[in-house]
């Protein structure tokens, strides 16, 4: 009889599917535009890169993995392919990437400094609390999706910033700090798009996101509010701060979502995904815009 020892290859590649890539980019995204927004001098960009890793393989990769556990009886109706329901990583597998993952985000965290390691620690009660017993923050779609946002975006953002500040924060701080939190509550709106996916097992299972909660069409609606105020919110900061250029770059870029979410509202389930491509493109793009004229600001 013959033991196997290591991993094999189709438990990696489910292992990694579980951790979803794919959903990396916005917490890495965010980092490195607070990173970028703090100051003109020299950027530790070596430090930086080790906590965009941080923020996106290891903690966005452990609230995907956890959530996948939680999940696991949504998504075999939603997406029975997803790695725990197809059986491809069977018994507690799944848990065990989770808890395995929860503890090497925080080795790394420790290695970053006090700072890093703070912030993760609450980025990883955010993870659990959405998707774990007895908070469970996902089972109403107001509190789940203002989490997400926060964890996702205004947290890493803020997290960026203070590693380069090193306790010196410029003149400039409450603008950045507001920014980070308007591009947070923005991505509320994102995660009710999400949302759309899983709605036929929301249903069933009593989740009470917020495509359950309304209907399809209002949550769109609301989506694309809660989305565009924020944005709308920067541009008056940086207009105060007379960095006109970036209102005008952000204002266009808005103006790119606004021409796009009457197809999102006319199907919101099937162009849900269709948006995220396209409407979320441009608001990330924003973000950059935000920190690069933060950064012009620096001595």
């Amino acid at each position: 009889m013959t033991v196997a020892v290591w991993p094999s290859a189709m438990n990696l590649r489910a292992g990694l599917e579980l951790l979803k890539p794919i959903t990396w980019f916005p917490p890495m995204w965010a980092y490195g535009c607070g990173a970028l927004s703090l100051g003109s001098g020299p950027t530790p960009w070596l430090t930086v890169l080790a906590g965009m890793v941080l923020a996106g393989p290891l903690l966005c990769g452990t609230s995907q993995a956890v959530n996948d556990w939680f999940d696991r009886h949504v998504d075999a109706i939603n997406e029975p392919q997803r790695p725990i329901p197809s059986g491809r990583l069977p018994g507690t597998q799944g848990l065990r990437i989770a808890c395995l993952w929860s503890a090497l985000s925080l080795l790394v965290a420790g290695l970053l400094g006090p700072t890093v390691f703070i912030a993760s620690l609450l980025g990883l009660a955010l993870a659990w609390g959405y998707s774990a017993p007895p908070f469970r923050f996902k089972n109403n779609g107001w509190l789940g999706n203002a989490a997400c946002g926060f964890a996702y975006e205004t947290l890493p953002w803020l997290t960026g910033a203070a590693v380069i500040a090193g306790g010196f924060w410029p003149d400039y701080s409450l603008s950045l700090i507001a920014i980070a939190t308007l591009y947070g509550l923005g991505a509320h709106g994102i995660m009710t798009l999400n949302d759309f996916k899983a709605l036929e097992g929301d249903r069933r299972l009593g989740v009470a996101s917020l495509p359950v909660q309304l209907g399809p069409a209002r949550a769109a609606q609301l989506a694309c509010v809660v989305m565009a105020l924020p944005q709308l919110g920067v541009m008056i900061i940086l207009h105060q701060l007379q960095l006109t250029w970036a209102v005008i770059t952000i204002a266009a870029l808005l103006l790119g979502q606004l021409a796009a979410m009457p197809r999102l509202l006319r199907d919101p389930q099937r162009y849900a995904p269709w948006y995220n491509g396209v409407g979320v493109t441009l608001y990330v793009l924003g973000m950059l815009a935000a920190a690069l004229a933060l950064r012009s600001l620096g001595p």
